[in-house]
């Protein structure tokens, strides 16, 4: 038994030996020596096939020293990106560290009360609903009212048009908080020492 194994290797590799020789192609992949040490992604420390840097927060930060690197006209004097890590805390309680307790529809819109989950989440929740009453209403019209008691936040999301009225009360807490491409423009003003808000 082991004779045959050892002939049919044999026969195999005389195979594959002789595909390469003759130019032909053959089904078992050939790689040079160059073509496996330059991947896509390059670095002092070698290669990898890997295209997550890591978890979301980092990957912001990550493209935003990738966009700046590649303006040579960056002032980095200016850059601020503690400020947007800071910012990007804020956005992973919100949407992570709270626990929503109700969801249920009012007129012309939704009512949803919220907590936070830690005293962090819960100084995260005060800075981000200080600002994004205004900034929601600017981008969809829709209005935004929040108040807080004993620790929760109960807001009540409504809108003059109709037709999303269904709209809103299908996106809830989150998906409201998420409405918009303000995020982006807003991030990109944080880490450039812009301050388009206090975080």
């Amino acid at each position: 038994m082991i004779r045959q194994l050892t002939v049919i290797s044999t026969c195999l590799a005389l195979i594959l030996i002789w595909s390469v020789f003759r130019g032909g192609s053959s089904s078992v992949p050939l790689m040079t020596a160059e073509a496996a040490t330059t991947p896509a992604n390059k670095s002092h420390l070698g290669s990898s096939p890997l295209t997550e840097p890591g978890n979301d927060a980092f990957g912001t930060i990550q493209e935003v020293i990738r966009v700046l690197e590649a303006d040579p006209n960056t002032d980095w004097s200016k850059v601020n990106l503690e400020a947007l890590r800071q910012h990007l805390i804020d956005m992973h309680n919100m949407t992570l560290n709270v626990t929503v307790l109700s969801q249920k529809p009012v007129d012309n819109g939704v009512e949803v009360l919220v907590a936070p989950d830690s005293a962090g989440a819960g100084a995260s929740l005060g800075r981000v609903f200080a600002a994004h009453p205004a900034q929601l209403e600017r981008e969809t019209g829709w209005k935004m009212t929040v108040r807080k008691k004993d620790g929760k936040y109960d807001i009540v999301v409504t809108t003059q048009n109709l037709s999303e009225v269904a709209k809103v009360r299908g996106l809830g807490y989150i998906g409201i908080l998420a409405t918009g491409a303000h995020h982006q423009l807003h991030h990109w003003a944080m880490a450039t020492g812009q301050h388009p808000h206090s975080h």
